[in-house]
């Protein structure tokens, strides 16, 4: 019995050193990828620290020879109220992100779940909106904001974003992969849809709304062209337009302080797709999964 087992422990030993071996080049190619993919964040960090006589240093250095933190409190001393404008992008980027899961998961239920005359063409022609530039739609809503006394205000930055059709189809694919036992027995037991909807079928969805809320809140954080044509006051402007002003409107800044106020906008965006990147990952799994 444990000449038997020595076999099967050499065998397995044999077969994972293999697959290590087979598997080292890739491991080793991924590697150089993430160097090279993390080294301007890396370069970014260690240029706002840097004093700002040494920023523009021949030849360059990666590591700063002392910390510094004057081109931080450059960013908070300078005349764009830059704390305002990241206030306002935060609760843009909630109220967006808020919206956006409560409008496409019911959206979603409705297309996977309620049979109505033409579902499948109205499903189809939203999806139509995949294909249709940003840009094309621009005029159409600054005049809509116009006519409804919007403008330099953040309701205009948060309302044409409340319809997502890829949000709609990301939660869409992912119920159509539930199970419809447990909703089915709730309808005979005399439960309404919005019951149905808001005790069975929204608990299970925690992995896409999780991914989905990284996705819209990232994306909102970083849409510059809304707030470039909606928005003209500084007390308005969201931190993708300020970031334009700080570095042309108020004079040259030094780099130093120009990558210390990137490294303030990236860093929050970094520490949440750390955080939460294996929910975006099984989310975007599970919507080509039928259970």
């Amino acid at each position: 019995m444990s000449t038997d087992q020595n076999s099967i422990s050499a065998r397995l030993y044999s077969a994972t050193r293999a697959i290590y071996w087979r598997n080292l080049p890739v491991m080793i190619i991924l590697g150089i990828g993430a160097i090279f993919m993390v080294m301007p964040f890396l370069w970014m960090f260690a240029t706002s620290m840097r004093p700002p006589g040494e920023a523009y240093k021949l030849p360059p250095s990666f590591l700063p020879t002392r910390i510094n933190f004057d081109s931080y409190l450059a960013v908070l001393n300078s005349p764009l109220p830059f704390l305002r404008m990241y206030l306002n992008s935060f609760l843009v980027a909630v109220a967006t992100t808020i919206g956006v899961i409560a409008s496409s998961s019911m959206a979603a239920f409705a297309f996977s779940r309620l049979r109505f005359p033409g579902s499948s063409v109205l499903f189809s022609l939203m999806l139509v909106g995949l294909m249709v530039p940003s840009g094309l739609v621009v005029i159409p809503l600054y005049y809509g904001m116009a006519a409804a006394r919007l403008l330099d205000n953040l309701w205009s930055l948060i309302l044409p974003s409340l319809a997502s059709p890829l949000a709609v189809f990301l939660m869409r694919q992912f119920m159509e992969g539930q199970p419809r036992e447990y909703e089915e027995a709730a309808f005979v037991d005399g439960a309404s849809y919005w019951t149905i909807f808001r005790r069975i079928s929204l608990p299970q969805m925690g992995s896409p709304i999780a991914a989905l809320s990284i996705i819209v809140f990232t994306s909102s954080w970083n849409n510059f062209l809304l707030p470039l044509i909606f928005v003209r006051k500084f007390e308005v402007m969201t931190l993708p337009i300020g970031m334009v002003g700080l570095s042309t409107s108020f004079g040259a800044l030094s780099l130093s302080v120009i990558m210390a106020a990137v490294t303030m906008c990236v860093l929050p965006l970094l520490v949440v797709f750390l955080i939460a990147q294996r929910f975006i990952v099984e989310s975007v799994a599970s919507t080509g999964i039928k259970r």
